[in-house]
């Protein structure tokens, strides 16, 4: 079942835009090279040549989440986004070791920045257009739940922070003459990409290994105790999965034994409605049904049951613990 509009559409057309913008932010930082043949300078070029592939690898994976399901994809497509979040990643980590490389080089040889001038101006220029591409991009990716976008704002904001850093050292190594700056500075920004480039590898892992998002457990889950009715007796064995922009959610969901097919099979259908009424995302359930056993009787709140065996004894809260185990609830959970 499956509530809302794909946004992944909308994602393609806005990370074309970050993909063009990539690649004249590039040339302004080649240019800014030319100029100052600062050590600096260059680790924020090699970083805009990893925006520029990231973007473009971002802009096909959106493409391919925005396939409907086929045969061969029957979750969909969606779960190429973490697959191309982490090959960003591993580009990142790249360029951070070419730029540690060159710097160390440098700070042995010695390089001598010229024209600083002209570099500070261009490239203080770039840092404003990466902020604000950077800071677009992660909200949008937020509101999308697109991690594509997020982690292309999260990349575009550490390059700013870079860019900030590169202006910063090539005022100083002006102001100074000790142009070993330059290459120091080139060095701590490398290893900061190389940490950055690490943490988006790490998310884009654990949403290809199907890593139990805790804090979407506990948010479904009060959501759900606060809405629950007395007849869904319990929920238990919830799995999460995200495709994409989209939720794929399993669960066991507990009615009293007595419900026939068609009643059973609306309770879950309320089930599902409360969920996908309240969130901004396309879901997919996949719900199964459990009739309740004597001992759901101490934890049932339908105390006008004709059947009950055991008298109530106190209701399971739900929560993201709770919800995710994978037996029936009783009295001692």
């Amino acid at each position: 079942m499956a509530e809302n509009k794909n946004p992944s559409l909308n994602n393609f057309t806005f990370q074309r835009n970050v993909a063009i913008i990539g690649i004249i932010l590039f040339l302004a930082k080649l240019l800014a090279w030319h100029f100052t043949n600062s050590d600096a300078v260059f680790s924020d070029a090699m970083e805009s040549i990893v925006n520029i592939i990231a973007a473009f690898m971002g802009l096909y994976s959106l493409y391919l989440a925005a396939k409907p399901k086929d045969f061969d994809h029957p979750y969909g497509h969606g779960k190429v986004e973490f697959i191309t979040s982490g090959v960003e990643g591993a580009l990142i980590i790249f360029a951070g070791v070419i730029i540690i490389v060159q710097s160390v080089d440098s700070l042995l040889h010695g390089n001598i920045p010229k024209q600083l001038d002209w570099g500070i101006w261009i490239v203080a220029a770039t840092a404003v257009v990466n902020y604000l591409m950077g800071h677009i991009s992660h909200q949008k990716g937020i509101r999308e739940n697109s991690l594509v976008l997020q982690s292309s704002g999260k990349h575009l904001k550490s390059d700013t922070v870079t860019t900030l850093g590169v202006v910063i050292s090539l005022v100083l190594v002006q102001l100074t003459k000790l142009y070993w700056i330059d290459a120091l500075v080139a060095l701590l920004f490398g290893s900061y990409i190389m940490f950055v480039g690490y943490k988006i590898i790490r998310k884009s892992l654990s949403g290809i290994m199907d890593e139990a998002d805790l804090g979407m457990l506990e948010n479904l889950s009060k959501f759900l105790n606060e809405n629950r009715e007395r007849q869904w007796i319990d929920i238990h064995n919830m799995r999460i999965q995200q495709h994409g922009s989209g939720l794929h959610i399993d669960a066991h969901l507990t009615l009293p034994w007595y419900y026939e097919l068609r009643k059973a099979h609306k309770e879950m259908e309320e089930v599902y409605k409360l969920i996908a009424n309240n969130t901004d995302r396309t879901i997919e359930f996949n719900f199964h049904l459990d009739d309740c056993k004597s001992f759901s009787c101490e934890i049932c709140e339908l105390y006008e049951c004709p059947v009950r065996q055991n008298t109530f004894v106190k209701k399971v809260e739900w929560n993201k613990k709770t919800i995710a185990q994978v037996d029936k609830h009783s009295v001692e959970d």
